[in-house]
């Protein structure tokens, strides 16, 4: 079983990645409050299972995919116990064969390794080139649980402050499927 601190409403001292850090800068300036805890390499959902725990929520699965020409990029958010079927997501979007990013385009677009992938990647993309998917029954959750751009760091924060708060300062828009 993973490591897991107990949780903080302070950003951690040392950070895991420079999104990470970008990130607690960003939710700060945004005023909006969140609970962190640090953990030990978490890099698989059942390694999630005590994360979840300590912070009483479910922490999302977040999938960065792209088109076949690597020119189209998707962030989709979902259940930890969602079953991704990446003909089932093209078909919802219209989109024709998706598959998932490479460690190297993950790295590249987002900010983060394997295991990592957040939204708070969309942080590094300032033209807009990652459609950020969610599934409908995530968006509604009243609180919304996710790495902080790291495989040591974890937290939750307000659904709503996301999507109010967060969301616009990025100048993202979420598609929601079901």
């Amino acid at each position: 079983m993973v490591y897991v601190s107990e949780m903080y409403t302070t950003p951690p001292t040392t950070f895991g990645s420079e999104l990470e850090e970008l990130t607690y800068e960003t939710l700060t300036k945004l005023a909006i409050p969140f609970y962190q805890v640090a953990t030990g390499e978490a890099l698989t959902m059942k390694d999630c299972s005590a994360i979840d725990d300590r912070l009483g929520i479910e922490v999302v699965k977040t999938i960065f995919l792209c088109n076949q020409k690597k020119t189209k990029f998707y962030l989709y958010i979902t259940p930890a116990d969602f079953k991704f079927i990446t003909k089932d997501f093209g078909k919802k979007l219209a989109i024709p064969r998706v598959s998932f990013a490479s460690t190297e385009l993950l790295k590249e677009r987002l900010g983060v390794i394997p295991g990592a992938a957040t939204i708070f990647g969309l942080l590094n993309d300032p033209e807009h080139e990652i459609q950020l998917v969610f599934d409908r029954s995530v968006a509604q959750r009243e609180w919304y649980g996710c790495s902080s751009g790291s495989v040591t760091n974890y937290m939750k924060l307000k659904t709503a402050d996301l999507f109010e708060t967060f969301l616009p300062y990025t100048g993202h828009k979420a598609v929601l499927i079901d």
